[in-house]
């Protein structure tokens, strides 16, 4: 086993995403992978949490929109009102559980913070419990990912590593 990192899990839906949006704006980077990624400076002073939202195992991006669009385009639809369950992105009709899992919130440079201290700082910032905190291994999770071709879904090996302890 590799070395254990505080996590915090909440699994996606509209809520979630606008909660986010409203909390921490948007993304500090997007990845054509799906993830998109915030670092905000909350909790214990000198701490930066990473929020990531993990995209859906084989992940493909909507036709016609850039993945710097994505999440622009996400939030101005479900703040409109919009159906998540049928989101119009680029060329596309696309569910919100058809691009995201989840999202992982974790310390950005290896503090040493213990699961509730994460969890706590997180829901400062989007208003929202987890869904579950705990010890996770990035490097494990990491690597089964890899070596299935990202055919698995990442934030459900997250997920299963807390629900076996």
């Amino acid at each position: 086993m590799g070395a254990l990192t505080a996590a915090a899990l909440w699994r996606i839906d509209a809520a979630l995403i606008l909660a986010l949006d409203e909390g921490v704006g948007p993304p500090v980077d997007s990845y054509v992978n799906g993830s998109q990624t915030w670092l905000v400076d909350v909790g214990p002073p000198d701490t930066t949490l990473e929020f990531r939202l993990h995209p859906v195992a084989r992940y493909v991006g909507p036709t016609g929109l850039s993945h710097y669009d994505l999440w622009e385009t996400v939030v101005a639809a479900l703040s409109s009102g919009a159906d998540p369950s049928a989101l119009t992105l680029g060329d596309e009709t696309r569910s919100l559980t058809d691009l995201w899992d989840g999202l992982e919130v974790f310390e950005a440079y290896e503090a040493d913070l213990e699961p509730a201290q994460i969890a706590s700082s997180a829901r400062e910032s989007i208003g929202r419990e987890p869904d579950r905190s705990g010890l996770v291994d990035h490097a494990a999770s990491g690597t089964a990912w890899d070596h299935s071709g990202r055919s698995i879904s990442l934030f459900d090996l997250l997920e299963d590593q807390l629900k076996a302890k």
